[in-house]
């Protein structure tokens, strides 16, 4: 069989000393400029992370899709941008925390596919620092492509030169972005507010364009080669199955990569909100992704016809798969963090309570019957439950436990955010079982 050509493309990773640095309302705003120049942007967000892709969707155009060489696989990582080479102008990948932090991290990524690496260093309240921050960034790992610093938060013309003044010989600037709160992107508990709840979220991005297009960064980065993928089309195991997805601003923690696999698989998919106290649609299969119930207890409580439709699917016998918020959804109880309580479907016997620091982060790994599927845990709430754990996850960077996987009649539920196109075939078995 005749190997694909490859592929080339401008692209750069977008990256920084540490999270909070302005990641990514900066690749927001440069993906929006170069759009605004009438180049179409295919824009990544690095690890797992629901919040970040819908800034970039916004600021690009197109969906965004997570790169993570272990949750997704080096070869899934190499299909998408691969895929994206073929009538992108240009490929942004927003880094996930530092540059180095995790394992892989942003720049393991950057060595993998060759991607340059641009990093945005929050200026504020430093001076020639700012030189040895982005040298120590530019050497750590020699091999890495380096393009260049962008200094983020400058207080006026003066600091600028300051900071310029402080890079060494040969470490370019690409520019500076004045100190400026009416573009920053707001966040809560589990991140970025999400981008249908910013009411301006469109002038931010402008904003941030055009201080964006009066950097070096209006100009493409050079172009790289992007190889062609050796992944296997997957099979059909879910032909004719239908699947009810919930979607709306409580459940809304849904890779695109996901449903984009249970089409390649075969399944219809449908989509309904709680929160508009809709119906299940007809289906064979139920999935109720993660999100934020707990800012929505009294809607939720009150969605009678939601509730109804949920316990009549799993009085039925069909098959419930839930993740995070939306096994939150299924207990008995919620309690938000101000110490709110309502009453969920019932479905899942047991409570959670959502605190104010987090109680689980990291990649883990689901084991099913020998098929090992990947994914991610991010919550701030505890269960309490007398049901016992089916089994439980495992953790990607140690033996530790992970977490605990529950089935009750019809309905597997869990912590863990799985990503399904790191095993089609378990993935397929959620939905079967």
């Amino acid at each position: 069989m005749n190997q694909a050509p490859s592929r080339q493309c401008p692209a750069l990773l977008i990256s920084a000393p540490a999270s909070h640095q302005g990641k990514t309302t900066l690749c927001a705003g440069l993906a929006r400029h170069h759009r605004d120049q009438g180049r179409k942007v295919r824009a990544f967000k690095v690890g797992p992370d629901f919040l970040d892709p819908y800034i970039l969707r916004q600021a690009s155009g197109a969906t965004v899709y997570s790169l993570d060489l272990w949750m997704n696989g080096i070869d899934d990582c190499r299909a998408r941008l691969y895929q994206a080479a073929q009538d992108a102008d240009l490929i942004l990948v927003e880094g996930s925390m530092g540059l180095f932090d995790g394992s892989p991290s942003s720049a393991d990524l950057a060595l993998q596919f060759g991607l340059p690496v641009m990093a945005v260093i929050d200026a504020s309240g430093m001076g020639q620092t700012f030189g040895a921050i982005a040298q120590g960034l530019a050497q750590y790992r020699p091999e890495l492509a380096f393009y260049g610093v962008l200094a983020n938060q400058v207080a006026s013309t003066r600091h600028e030169d300051m900071l310029r003044a402080g890079l060494p010989a040969g470490l370019r600037c690409l520019g500076a972005i004045a100190r400026q709160n009416l573009m920053s992107l707001p966040e809560r508990h589990l991140g970025l507010v999400p981008a249908e709840e910013v009411s301006d979220l469109e002038q931010r991005l402008d904003l941030a364009a055009v201080q964006l297009g009066q950097t070096d960064l209006r100009e493409l980065p050079p172009p790289i080669t992007f190889s062609a993928p050796t992944l296997e089309a997957p099979q059909s195991h879910l032909k004719g199955r239908r699947i009810a997805i919930a979607c709306d601003a409580a459940f809304s923690f849904i890779y695109p990569a996901n449903l984009q696999l249970l089409r390649q698989l075969g399944a219809e998919l449908s989509f309904f909100s709680p929160l508009a106290d809709q119906p299940v649609p007809p289906c064979d299969a139920v999935y109720l992704p993660g999100g934020y119930p707990e800012l929505y207890l009294g809607t939720l409580s009150a969605s009678h016809e939601s509730a109804a439709s949920l316990r009549q699917h799993v009085s039925s016998g069909k098959t419930l798969y839930a993740e995070c918020g939306g096994m939150l959804y299924l207990l008995d109880s919620l309690t938000d963090q101000q110490g709110r309580r309502a009453e969920m479907l019932g479905l899942l016997p047991g409570h959670a309570t959502v605190h104010n620091r987090l109680s689980a982060l990291g990649l883990q790994f689901l084991d099913l019957a020998g098929e090992v599927l990947r994914g991610h845990t991010f919550h701030y709430s505890t269960l309490d439950t007398p049901l016992a754990p089916f089994t439980h996850a495992q953790r990607a960077a140690s033996s530790a436990q992970g977490e605990a996987v529950y089935r009750h009649n019809s309905i597997q539920a869990s912590y863990m955010h799985a990503y399904f196109p790191s095993n089609p075939s378990a993935t397929a078995k959620l939905f079967l079982s």
